[in-house]
């Protein structure tokens, strides 16, 4: 693993206990703080015996160090590979993060490397300035609590002017776009951040009030048939969604999937990708999504 949270939180709660010792503090209680702040509570079971047994020979008996430099983490040549290859990422300029002191590495791995299936081709335009400069408004105001407004065109090619409070941002990887929530005069509203325009931080409205009500969850209830590995894709497809999975037998198993209701039409194509290995059981809007997904691929040839 090049960065992991879990292993790297041992050797930071390592070296700042160290860091403490040599500049005069000995204290096990403070020291024992460290561990708690930068590791796991159970770690105190493990680090204070290693140091004060002197398995790990760093702390003598008497709590203190035979090290006269502060010990530091410097960036390993593959970390370096690595973030060069993140930095190479589109996206990553959405965020304001710059990768100046990586322009003499080479990246561990390309965009061209990758071929991605499922994904549609229309993905947010990464590159217009326009669409990352209203990114990072709304980036700003949804840390700060501040309100946008901005205008969007509907389906029938009409502009509209919406003010309200965005509460989070969403990255869905199979459209390849990023959807912010947007508290509007109490309800939440979903929009795809690729179609505002003219986006601008403003004061609260005056009739902006209360709290955000929450976004409608559905379910659907689905029989997956475990073959040709079915069973596996599904639980890795479906991942990222509140689940429940259930084995009716050997080889048939209950997946029980909440989502969000403004994501049906996405579920729906999701659902209809494994083909007849998955079942709908429950959720009629679902059904009928389907049926009707059918209907029109079947008079466009495509059945």
């Amino acid at each position: 693993m090049i960065f992991h949270e879990v292993y790297s939180a041992y050797y930071n709660a390592l070296a700042e206990i160290l860091s403490k010792i040599i500049d005069g503090e000995t204290n096990e209680k403070e020291l024992e703080k460290v561990v708690w702040q930068k590791a796991f509570g159970e770690s105190v079971l493990s680090i204070f015996p290693s140091l004060k047994s002197q398995k790990w020979q760093l702390v003598h008996s008497d709590m203190s160090t035979p090290l006269k430099n502060k010990p530091t983490m410097p960036v390993t040549t593959l970390q370096k590979r690595w973030l060069k290859a993140i930095s190479l990422d589109p996206r990553i300029k959405l965020f304001g993060v710059q990768f100046d002191w990586l322009d003499d590495v080479q990246p561990l791995f390309c965009q061209d490397d990758f071929v991605v299936y499922d994904k549609y081709n229309d993905g947010d335009p990464y590159d217009d300035q326009n669409y990352v400069s209203n990114f990072k408004k709304v980036l700003s105001a949804t840390k700060s609590g501040d309100y946008i407004t901005f205008e969007i065109t509907d389906k029938r090619n009409k502009k509209i002017s919406v003010t309200g409070k965005p509460v989070d941002i969403e990255y869905s990887a199979k459209d390849d776009k990023f959807r912010v929530s947007l508290q509007d005069a109490g309800y939440v509203r979903v929009v795809n951040l690729a179609k505002i325009s003219h986006c601008a931080i403003c004061k609260k409205p005056k009739q902006a009030a209360g709290q955000p009500k929450q976004r409608e969850c559905s379910e659907v209830v689905l029989m997956v048939s475990d073959q040709r590995n079915t069973l596996e894709r599904a639980m890795m497809h479906f991942a990222h969604f509140e689940k429940y999975a259930e084995m009716i037998d050997d080889h048939n198993c209950l997946l029980k999937i909440k989502y969000d209701a403004t994501d049906e039409s996405e579920m729906i194509i999701r659902i209809l990708s494994f083909g007849p290995m998955i079942k709908v059981v429950e959720s009629d809007r679902i059904k009928n999504g389907i049926k009707q997904k059918l209907k029109k691929q079947k008079k466009c040839g495509l059945l």
